[in-house]
């Protein structure tokens, strides 16, 4: 009975959000209708300011006081856009009283296409690794003999080649974990294939739109198409290759102790693997050719996904029936493939990484309230028009380094500088690997020190930060050649 309940309330609250969708009409995110004011030198500009400071300060020690990060900026969002919103409500003029509402909205509108692309994606990669296709990649890895200097190239390759599809974050712990199985008290080794690792996954990911969160913001902006993403792949390479290079001559040629490690694929994981591919297209030609927001088919794969599971769990439980009617044995459907629960897909997306997610949150609310102040306004100006674009998209990538490029990039992309082609594709490059220059500049730098604690930390990257540089400078260099007629084209 109680079930049964449940069954209905579930049905009458769809009916009434389906109402309600119907009764309200649609919100209008016409941001140039906003009547907005320079608050910049206001005392509400002036404490939003450190408001935003103290929460990101809170941010950056995330390691050391245990605290998420999602949680200072997701308040600092709601107390900047509160003061903002309590000083237009004051304006005697009522055409300022929406501004706020309007702004705001706006900026939620960004996130929630952000949000549900990236659930999207979390959810197939934790499908990919439940089903083992991760952990078959390491024993192949582990498992094979090689050399370190071959493990310090192989893991370096695979991290350059993996995170354009899977993204950096994920690729980066796959392949430490490697480095840190084949290494084990080789403490040097370890450290310098995690640079690298980090390095190349940095660089790997500035050349897709799925690669990094920097690059799937300029995508659904749409100042950059999807196929121009990959004129960035020779200086990307560059930007891997010449730390590298400089960083094997320090790693040995000895062969590391043998391990048995054995890992194999639940059935329907390359099934899965496939269904990523055809979702990543889905998502290209809903962007592409049918000009909608790319997250529509990220979403309409998603819901491939799940239709997938369903027929997994359905066939897990035509076995347990078939094994019951023969008596050979008593398993229910939750003890299906080795005594393990039986796959849920709604399991993977509870599985996704709710923190990063609710971060965006506070960090994409934070720095369009900024913008509203008037802040990116004056940002603007001193770097893309004091300094000129090409100095400015370099330093976008220093500083990427020091704060975090996702809220760099969104700022840049909330400014909105008049740039060509060539400049936008630069400064999705510098925003990409600048993070490389330090351990704590990108989130596979932060993830891989959790993992090898006491032996990839920041200063064993600052010995290195030399040669990453000059990789860094090196990229640049790279896409100012070879790209040069670009940069009189002007972006989508």
């Amino acid at each position: 009975m109680l079930k049964h309940l449940r069954s209905n309330k579930s049905v009458i609250t769809t009916l009434i959000f389906s109402l309600l969708l119907f009764a309200f009409p649609q919100v209008s995110y016409a941001v140039e209708n906003a009547l907005t004011l320079d608050l910049t030198s206001h005392w509400v500009g002036y404490a939003s300011l450190i408001i935003f400071v103290l929460a990101y300060m809170l941010v950056i020690a995330e390691e050391e006081i245990h605290m998420r990060k999602s949680k200072p900026v997701m308040i600092a969002a709601g107390v900047i856009w509160a003061m903002i919103a309590a000083i237009y409500a004051q304006q005697p003029d009522s055409a300022y009283h929406h501004t706020a509402k309007i702004m705001i909205e706006h900026n939620l509108l960004e996130y929630s296409e952000l949000f549900l692309f990236l659930l999207a994606a979390m959810t197939y990669i934790n499908t990919m690794g439940e089903r083992g296709v991760f952990d078959a990649l390491r024993s192949w890895l582990v498992n094979q003999g090689f050399s370190l200097r071959t493990i310090f190239w192989l893991t370096g390759v695979l991290a350059f080649f993996i995170s354009p599809i899977a993204d950096n974050l994920t690729t980066a712990l796959l392949m430490a974990t490697v480095a840190m199985a084949v290494g084990g008290d080789n403490h040097k080794f370890v450290a310098l294939a995690c640079i690298n690792i980090v390095v190349a996954a940095n660089a790997g990911g500035a050349f897709s739109p799925f690669g990094d969160i920097t690059t799937l913001m300029v995508w659904q902006k749409g100042v950059v198409e999807f196929q121009q993403f990959f004129v960035l792949f020779v200086p990307s390479v560059v930007n891997w290759l010449v730390p590298a290079v400089i960083m094997s001559f320090a790693v040995s040629s000895e062969l590391p102790q043998s391990t048995t490690e054995k890992a194999t694929m639940k059935d329907g994981a390359l099934v899965v693997v496939g269904l990523f591919l055809v979702t990543i297209s889905l998502a290209v030609t809903a962007h592409s050719y049918l000009h909608l927001p790319p997250v529509v088919g990220m979403m309409t794969g998603l819901g491939v996904l799940k239709v997938y599971g369903y027929m997994i769990k359905m066939r897990d439980k035509r076995m347990v029936d078939a094994f019951a009617n023969d008596g050979q044995t008593t398993l229910s459907l939750e003890g299906v493939e080795g005594h393990k629960p039986a796959f849920n897909i709604f399991q993977q997306l509870e599985r996704a990484e709710w923190d990063t997610l609710m971060f965006f949150y506070g960090i994409i609310l934070c720095v369009g309230g900024l913008g509203t102040i008037g802040y990116l306004t004056v940002g603007s100006q001193l770097m893309y028009g004091d300094l000129g674009a090409t100095n400015a998209n370099i330093l976008v990538g220093i500083m990427s380094a020091i704060i975090d490029n996702i809220p760099v990039m969104f700022a840049v992309l909330s400014m909105m500088p008049d740039m060509d082609l060539g400049q936008w594709l630069l400064v999705t490059l510098t925003a990409g690997v600048g993070g490389s220059l330090l351990s704590i500049g990108s989130a596979a730098g932060v993830a891989v020190m959790g993992q090898a604690r006491g032996i990839y930390t920041f200063f064993a990257h600052m010995k290195w930060i030399w040669a990453i540089a000059l990789g860094y400078a090196a990229s640049i260099w790279v896409h100012l050649w070879l790209n040069a007629d670009l940069f009189q084209q002007v972006a989508s």
